[in-house]
């Protein structure tokens, strides 16, 4: 299990996602769930991939091979829009999973991947696409303008509360860490390192990435901070009328 967070704002977009995969207590592994593909200046493109590792991996492979051969179909770098983009994502997920699935399945191997995939091309606004397993898609936008995948339960509560389109660049990623922290403490299956990504709308380029480990001073202190503070506002909420004699 992983867990992936990417946000839609005004200002630009967030993207955080954890690093552990598990297949049972006793095989955990860490591997990298978010990647990137650049061309400064004229567009920046992120993904982050959840459930079958083996899927996702040749799903990124995939994609990255086609760019670098500079191939006309399914070339990420050559697409027209986010749209088109995602639909590259989309069908090279679904293509995977066509052929696959049966072989998977005969083993009793889990099957379901999800993306979020993300960015700007030049001409165009920021974009966010959740992408199922069959290859299609959904888009971001005022009403939802994040998306997570992977074990998503328990870091939801906090951006519930607290993201909305308006949210400034360095208070979304706050909230993201304090959303992994509580999925951290929650799950065992999620872990750092954590890899944190944030873009400032229309700069075309990646300005703030960070990787964000357990020895993390800030991330540390922030989940400290968070701790004690519910703690704090538990103890100083009001009682029930309906308490009755109760001390």
């Amino acid at each position: 299990m992983t867990y992936c967070l990417g946000m839609l704002l005004h200002e630009g977009l967030v993207f955080a996602s954890d690093s552990r995969t598990s297949a049972g207590v006793d095989s955990v592994s860490q591997f990298r769930k978010m990647f990137v593909t650049e061309a400064p200046g004229e567009r920046l493109i992120v993904a982050l991939t959840a459930g079958n590792l083996a899927v996702t991996q040749e799903v990124i492979t995939v994609i990255d091979r086609a760019a670098a051969a500079g191939e006309d179909e399914g070339n990420v770098l050559l697409a027209d829009s986010m749209f088109t983009v995602a639909r590259i994502f989309g069908s090279a997920l679904r293509d995977v999973h066509n052929r696959d699935r049966p072989h998977l399945m005969a083993h009793g191997a889990d099957v379901n991947a999800s993306l979020i995939v993300g960015g700007q091309i030049a001409g165009e606004r920021p974009r966010l696409f959740h992408i199922y397993a069959a290859g299609n898609f959904i888009e971001a936008g005022d009403e939802t303008c994040y998306f997570q995948i992977g074990e998503t339960k328990y870091g939801k509560p906090i951006l519930e509360r607290v993201v909305t389109p308006a949210l400034r660049l360095i208070p979304a990623a706050k909230c993201a860490l304090v959303s992994f922290d509580s999925t951290i403490k929650a799950n065992l299956s999620v872990a750092p390192p954590i890899d944190l990504l944030i873009y400032e709308r229309d700069r075309l380029r990646v300005l703030t990435r960070q990787r964000i480990d357990d020895g993390d001073a800030y991330f540390n202190a922030l989940r400290g901070y968070w701790g004690e503070g519910l703690r704090a506002l538990f103890a100083d909420a009001p009682d029930p009328d309906w308490k009755s004699g109760i001390t």
